[in-house]
């Protein structure tokens, strides 16, 4: 059996969890704390960071670019990045856009601030950074809302790993009600579709001791 070392709250631990279902792949998961430097993981992975894939007799995969890169080429009947050289140029500019900008900009600010400092015991949250997050995930839920106007996806008409980066962001900062869905309608329709995909599903199943999310976290129609 494949094993994939995750934190629930990792957004890339998420977008690598809803690829694997997308490609009709079973695995098991691990939680690792990655704060706590295991000799063992690090063996895996000398950055100590999660997603971490081990393919059952077959190789180990850090990085959840080059986690998704490889299930795309072996396991290419279901493929996640385009039809055309375009289509997959557009879903790497946009996974690319929501990895590092959007995370930067709003993740880091938010789930990291609030969430993380608190199991870590790192301290107060930073209330600057806080404000500079709720600022920039409007900007980006106004994109979202832009590139859905135009095509179905937001990478083009299909399905694409941009959709499961995107929304593996906005699941885990919406599992700490940090979305201002109400003020978004066509961002909120597009995470409506994707929130109901068999594969993002189990994302929705995810409860941490102590942090509950709220209600709508689950609710398919919201």
């Amino acid at each position: 059996m494949r094993t994939l070392y995750h934190l629930w709250l990792s957004p890339f631990s998420r977008k690598v969890r809803v690829t694997l279902k997308e490609k009709n792949l079973d695995f098991e998961m691990k939680v690792e704390k990655v704060w706590e430097r295991r000799p063992e993981f690090l063996a895996l992975n000398p950055a100590g960071t999660v997603p971490v894939l081990i393919e059952e007799d077959g190789p180990t995969i850090a990085d959840s670019g080059a986690i998704c890169e490889y299930l795309e080429e072996v396991y290419a009947e279901r493929p996640l990045y385009g039809d055309t050289p375009a289509e997959r140029a557009e879903t790497r500019r946009l996974v690319a856009w929501f990895d590092q900008k959007f995370c930067r900009e709003v993740t880091d600010n938010l789930l990291r601030e609030k969430m993380m400092k608190r199991f870590l015991g790192l301290g107060e949250p930073n209330s600057s950074a806080i404000r500079a997050g709720y600022a920039n995930i409007r900007y980006h839920l106004d994109y979202i809302g832009w590139l859905t106007e135009r095509r179905r996806f937001l990478a083009g008409d299909k399905f694409s790993l941009a959709d499961i980066a995107a929304a593996a962001q906005l699941s885990a900062l919406d599992y700490i009600n940090d979305v201002p869905w109400a003020e978004h309608e066509r961002a909120k329709d597009w995470y409506a579709r994707i929130k109901s995909r068999p594969s993002f599903r189990p994302l929705l199943a995810d409860h941490i001791p102590g942090a509950p999310p709220p209600k709508h976290y689950a609710d398919l129609d919201f």
